[in-house]
């Protein structure tokens, strides 16, 4: 299978407009998930984390009680590829966004 490359800027900027509240930051694609609670929050990464098993894709991210960031950037391509476009549009339906 080959490797993934990062987008061009004009690919980058389609799929970003194309998600939901996610943007570029410092090189990454970047949301904050906030949740009902911690219980919420966790499951949600559990089940995020069986994903990125599976694909072997695994996110930047850090947990505060019921808030969830995530950063997705593919580090061997040395940038944001569909990869990460992926990876938020799996997030964002596991979250129910």
């Amino acid at each position: 299978m080959p490797r993934p490359v990062p987008l061009d800027p004009d690919q980058l900027d389609s799929a970003v407009g194309r998600l939901v509240d996610w943007q570029v930051v410092d090189g990454r694609l970047h949301k904050v998930f906030t949740f009902g609670d911690f219980g919420c929050a966790f499951g949600f990464m559990a089940a995020a984390a069986t994903y990125a098993e599976k694909v072997n894709h695994h996110p930047e991210w850090s947990n505060v009680y019921s808030t969830v960031t995530v950063d997705l950037v593919t580090h061997d391509a040395g940038g944001i590829t569909e990869l990460d476009v992926d990876f938020a549009r799996r997030l964002d339906e596991l979250a129910g966004h």
